[in-house]
C-alpha cells in the first residue's frame, strides 16, 4: 500500500484546533429516549446528500462510503460517537476537499485513475476530535453513574426470585450475588443500570441462558441448567455489556480486556520480584478461605460456602452429618476423600473416571451425582485423616460440637501410599494433627 498526504499549505489549513463548543447528538451518549428505542437509526453521509440506516449495524455507512466515494475511515471501532463524527466531518468537507484532510491510498487492486482516500488519526484535528469525543462521552457517563448512586426512587424487582427492591439498586445487585451467586461486579462499576437489567430479564423470560445464550424449553429446565452448569453469570465476551461497565469507557480504544491484560502483565511482571518473605506473608493473611468441593468458588464465611454448595452442586455436608449421624472425624474423612477423587477426576456416585475436572463436573452435576456417596466403608477409612490439599480450610469450617461422638482415643493412623504410623495418638493430638498436615 502507497499513501501520501496533500501539499504542506493545505494541511496547514486543516490542523486548526477543533473548537468549543462541539454539540453531541444525545442518542450518542446514552441520555434519555437512547439506546435500543432511539429514534435516530439514520446518519446523513458525509460527502453527499443521502442518509444511511444503522438501525441494525454500521457496516452499511461505512459499505456506501467505500463503495459510492471510495473513502475510508480507519480505526472506526476507537470513535467514541460515531454519529457526532460523522456531523463534524460533514461540515468540515464542505468548507475544504478531501486531500486537505485525507491520506491517498492506492493498493495492488487500484483500478488507473480510481483514487481512495482515508480519513485517521494521523491528522491532528482528526485525532483532537476523536479525544474531545471520548473525554466528553466519559464525562456524561460519570454524570449518569452519579446520578444512579444517588438515586433513591429505584424500584425494581429480583430476576431470579419474589424479593423486591426499593431505594438503592446496589441492594440488589448485593443481594443476586449474596443469595443467588449471580455475580456482575460491583454496582459502583455500572452504568446504565435500569437497561442493563432490562435486557437480562428480557433474556430470561425469552427463556435464555445468560452464559452460553442457549434457549430452553421452560423455566424449570433453564434454572436448573444455570444451577447445575454454574452459568449464574453473564457472557464476557458479549460485546452488548460492555456499555454498562465503566472500565469500558475510561481509555480511548480500549476495552476491559485490553486493560485487564496490561494489569495481568504488570502484575507478572511485579510478582517475580518479589521476595519469599513478601509471598510467605500474602498466603497466611489469605489462609482463611475455604475452597468449594467441586468448583474454584472460596470464602470464609462457612455459612456462605455451605449456602453456595447447597445451591449449585446439591451437597448439603450438614444434612449429611445428621443423616448419616457422621461425627467431626467421619466429616474429615468424607471431605477428604471427596477432594481425592475430583483431583483423581473419578465420580463419587459412579466411580467413572474422566479426562478433565470439567468433564467430571458436567457429568456429576447432569447425573445429580455431586451428593451421592458410596457406602461409609469406602470413604471411612483411615487413610482419609489426611488432607488432599495443604491448608485445606473447609477443614476448619467443620462444627466439631459431636467430638464426644464414638471413641477416639486409641486410633492407628494409616496414610495412603506411606508406611504403617506405629504412633497412637489421643484425641487432642489427632485433631491438631489434621488441622496442621
Amino acid at each position: 500500500m502507497a499513501a501520501s498526504m496533500g501539499s504542506d499549505e493545505s494541511f496547514s489549513s486543516a490542523e486548526r484546533p477543533v473548537l468549543e463548543p462541539l454539540l453531541l447528538p444525545d442518542s450518542e451518549l446514552g441520555q434519555p429516549n437512547s439506546g435500543r428505542d432511539s429514534p435516530r437509526n439514520t446518519l446523513p453521509c458525509m460527502l453527499c446528500a443521502e442518509t444511511v440506516d444503522i438501525t441494525e449495524k454500521l457496516d452499511d455507512y461505512l459499505k456506501h462510503l467505500l463503495e459510492i466515494h471510495k473513502f475510508v475511515i480507519a480505526d472506526v471501532n476507537l470513535i467514541s460517537s460515531f454519529n457526532s463524527y460523522c456531523l463534524y466531518w460533514k461540515e468540515r468537507f464542505k468548507q475544504h476537499p478531501l486531500k486537505e484532510f485525507c491520506t491517498e491510498v492506492q493498493t495492488t487492486k487500484t483500478k488507473e485513475g480510481e483514487q481512495y482516500y482515508m480519513l485517521s488519526d494521523v491528522l491532528p484535528e482528526d485525532k483532537q476530535l476523536r479525544e474531545l469525543l471520548q473525554k466528553r462521552k466519559l464525562e456524561y457517563v460519570l454524570e449518569t453513574q452519579q446520578r444512579e448512586r444517588e438515586d433513591e426512587t429505584f424500584c425494581r424487582g429480583c430476576l431470579f426470585c419474589r424479593e423486591h427492591f426499593t431505594g438503592n439498586r446496589s441492594l440488589m445487585f448485593n443481594h443476586m450475588a449474596e443469595d443467588h451467586s449471580f455475580n456482575v461486579g460491583q454496582p459502583d462499576n455500572l452504568v446504565f443500570t435500569n437497561e442493563f437489567l432490562d435486557i437480562l430479564e428480557e433474556k430470561l423470560n425469552s427463556l435464555q441462558c445468560l452464559y452460553c445464550e442457549k434457549t430452553f424449553r421452560d423455566k424449570v429446565v433453564l434454572k436448573e441448567h444455570m444451577r447445575k452448569k454454574q452459568h449464574r453469570k453473564i457472557n464476557s465476551k458479549n460485546r452488548i455489556y460492555d456499555k454498562y461497565y465503566i472500565i469500558n469507557y475510561l481509555e480511548l480504544g480500549k476495552n476491559w480486556e485490553k486493560i485487564q491484560k496490561e494489569r495481568d502483565i504488570i502484575e507478572a511482571d511485579n510478582d517475580e520480584t518479589e521476595s519469599e518473605d513478601e509471598w510467605s506473608g500474602w498466603e497466611e493473611e489469605a489462609g482463611g478461605q475455604a475452597v468449594c468441593l467441586y468448583c474454584e468458588f472460596s470464602s470464609s464465611n462457612a455459612d456462605k460456602l455451605r449456602l453456595h454448595m447447597q445451591e449449585l452442586h446439591d451437597f448439603d455436608l450438614q444434612e449429611l452429618k445428621l443423616r448419616l449421624n457422621l461425627n467431626y472425624y467421619q466429616q474429615v474423612k468424607l471431605i477428604n476423600y471427596i477432594r481425592r477423587q475430583v483431583h483423581m477426576r473419578i465420580c463419587i456416585g459412579c466411580h467413572q473416571k474422566f479426562e478433565t475436572k470439567s468433564a467430571l463436573f458436567d457429568h456429576m452435576h447432569e447425573s445429580s451425582h455431586t451428593n451421592v456417596l458410596p457406602d461409609m466403608l469406602v470413604w471411612d477409612q483411615p487413610q482419609y485423616y489426611f488432607p488432599t490439599y495443604e491448608n485445606d480450610n473447609l477443614l476448619c469450617q467443620l462444627d466439631d460440637e459431636d467430638d464426644s461422638v464414638g471413641d477416639h482415643s486409641n486410633i492407628n493412623i494409616i496414610a495412603e501410599d506411606t508406611p504403617v504410623i506405629d504412633t497412637i495418638l489421643s484425641e487432642e493430638t489427632l485433631r491438631k494433627e489434621i488441622l496442621t498436615t
